[in-house]
């Protein structure tokens, strides 16, 4: 992020749900103001307005996917870029009032999304109770604590939070459920390379070019470039005009990329960069990043780069 670190941070909300618990492992943000937003539009206008330096928003999630909202606001009004992913395990549990026992539930509060992953321990344990929607995590905790429900689905900050005790921990029906989310400035150079970064674009095409989009996917391709993920969304124009959102590893800084993002902007109608950031990286897991094919590694690209400086003032080897 450009100048001072940030210390005033947006996410959406209300409180005590997982953006919060998300937005809570960036150590800045844990040490600075963390304000709730009601949208992704809200947390987002807040950043482009200067009223906070960074917002925590969804960007999918394992199981439903991506969340359409944040990518049509991101490809849309001032340009913002992501400056870091935080990935959270989506652990749900079912929490109550103190004192409260699982066979006197009678109404269970949840958001849809939540009800929906946790469909089948509800069959099984509470096949009775009425499961009523709510508008967040966050709201059914709140729910539960002043007695409107006798229990909720909610994150543990949530339950923590409104002092409720946990029935039920992991109780989704899958339990290595993640969400993405993206931590989201205004403009600026962006983190340095760290050797396993994602860079995230949304790429126009020219909706009446044949092979457009396989023009996009061989600039990506030829140099090496890994492509993580790809959503479309319409643009709003009119049937058959799409936006595509690309993740590719590599960053803005790195050569190879950095080609097929002039490619990209040569055969593209437009190309919006919403940033290059370090990937999210489970300690546990051992991860690594996908090395780049034979030929095509950073250093194969500066030892091309100084031998065609060579050709070019009369050296041959």
């Amino acid at each position: 992020m450009p100048g001072t670190p940030p210390t005033r941070f947006v996410f959406l909300g209300p409180e005590g749900t997982f953006a919060e618990q998300a937005l809570r492992s960036v150590p800045a943000a844990e040490r600075g103001t963390r304000t709730p937003a009601r949208s992704v539009g809200e947390a987002l206008d807040s950043v482009r307005a200067g009223d906070a330096d960074a917002a925590l928003v969804p960007l999918e999630n394992s199981i439903g996917g991506a969340v359409g909202v944040t990518l049509d606001e991101m490809a849309e009004g001032e340009p913002l870029v992501i400056t870091r992913e935080v990935i959270l395990s989506v652990e749900f549990v079912l929490a109550a009032r103190p004192g409260t026992s699982l066979t006197s539930i009678r109404t269970v509060a949840a958001h849809p999304q939540a009800s929906t992953q946790c469909r089948g321990w509800l069959r099984d344990h509470l096949p009775d109770a009425v499961v009523v929607d709510v508008l967040s995590n966050g709201a059914a905790a709140a729910g539960a604590g002043a007695g409107e429900y006798d229990a909720a689905i909610c994150a543990p900050i949530g339950a923590a939070r409104h002092r409720l005790t946990t029935l039920a921990d992991k109780i989704a029906d899958h339990p290595d459920a993640v969400t993405r989310f993206a931590l989201v400035s205004r403009p600026g150079p962006p983190p340095p390379p760290t050797g396993d970064d994602l860079t995230s674009l949304a790429v126009y095409i020219a909706h009446d070019r044949v092979g457009a989009l396989l023009s996009v996917l061989m600039e990506l391709a030829v140099r090496g470039v890994n492509l993580t993920r790809i959503e479309s969304r319409p643009t709003g124009e009119a049937l058959g005009r799409y936006v595509f959102f690309l993740d590719c590893t590599g960053h803005v800084a790195d050569v190879r990329l950095g080609e097929a993002l002039q490619g990209l902007r040569r055969v593209c109608a437009d190309v919006r960069f919403l940033g290059s950031y370090p990937r999210h990286r489970w300690a546990e897991a051992g991860e690594r990043p996908v090395p780049a094919p034979a030929g095509l590694s950073d250093v194969d690209y500066a030892d091309a780069a100084a031998w065609l400086a060579r050709l070019r003032t009369g050296e041959l080897t």
